[in-house]
């Protein structure tokens, strides 16, 4: 029961990473706070995991890039529990692969808004709490954003602003007792990456080619992370500013590039 009688917020908590985080969470007996545009998916999950137990969950519909979606997610939070403990911010998009020709200005603004803003402005609203629980904060950043990525220049800087923001506030928190990590997942397979494959011209070989970019030989799963986070919120009391790659190996070796 490593997080028994505490409350974890996590974002785009109601499938693939989020979900794997929740479920971690809850089956370490916690509080965890499934936020999510998704009401039928977060209920549904909700409800699961708080039958089980031995933790329990709470769906609260959440749409990060809305001010007052964001700011009633955390006074909900504290209306049940009274207390955040560590903060996941997962909610996050990748756009289709394209040349940066083919974004607009537009599209890249949004996904800043979706990517970044809300990371800060989430932490912005839980840290008063965080701070006196001597909490936690993970950001979901990517592999991509240290080693890149083709045809995907308006991800790549969205999660590469995610890492940066993690490390200067991890300094500004430290004082404070709150510690605050990135994770970095590879490829994880997630209803994101079904979509990616589902649409392939040939999903079979879309399929082997995600496999294969690790040493592993296969994708990594959502329980994975969550574990990884439960570990960093749960027992990693000296670790805070680092970016935690969890990828499979798919970026140590050489490859072919060209």
């Amino acid at each position: 029961m490593r997080f028994a009688s505490r409350t974890v917020v996590v974002t785009g908590g109601s499938q693939g990473i989020g979900e794997g985080c929740v479920r971690a969470f809850v089956a370490e007996g916690g509080s965890a706070i499934v936020a999510s545009p998704d009401r039928p998916r977060g209920e549904a999950l909700a409800r699961e995991l708080t039958e089980a137990g031995p933790g329990r969950a709470r769906f609260v519909v959440c749409d990060v890039t809305r001010d007052d979606d964001r700011a009633r997610l955390v006074a909900e939070t504290m209306a049940a529990d009274a207390r955040i403990d560590c903060l996941v911010n997962n909610a996050g998009w990748h756009p289709p692969h394209k040349p940066i020709d083919e974004f607009t200005l537009d599209d890249f603004r949004r996904l800043l808004e979706l990517n970044v803003v809300s990371v800060f402005a989430l932490c912005q609203l839980a840290l008063p709490h965080l701070r006196r629980s001597r909490g936690s904060i993970i950001n979901v950043a990517s592999l991509v954003a240290t080693i890149g990525q083709h045809y995907a220049t308006t991800y790549v800087a969205t999660k590469g602003a995610v890492l940066a923001f993690t490390k200067a506030l991890a300094i500004d928190e430290a004082p404070n007792g709150v510690r605050v990590n990135a994770i970095s997942p590879g490829n994880i397979m997630t209803p994101l990456w079904q979509e990616t494959i589902d649409a392939a011209t040939d999903p079979q070989a879309c399929r082997a080619a995600g496999e294969a970019a690790q040493v592993f030989g296969r994708m990594g799963t959502p329980a994975e992370v969550g574990r990884l986070c439960l570990f960093l919120a749960a027992e990693a009391t000296f670790t805070t500013g680092v970016d935690h790659v969890i990828s499979g190996g798919a970026e140590i070796g050489y490859g072919r590039k060209a």
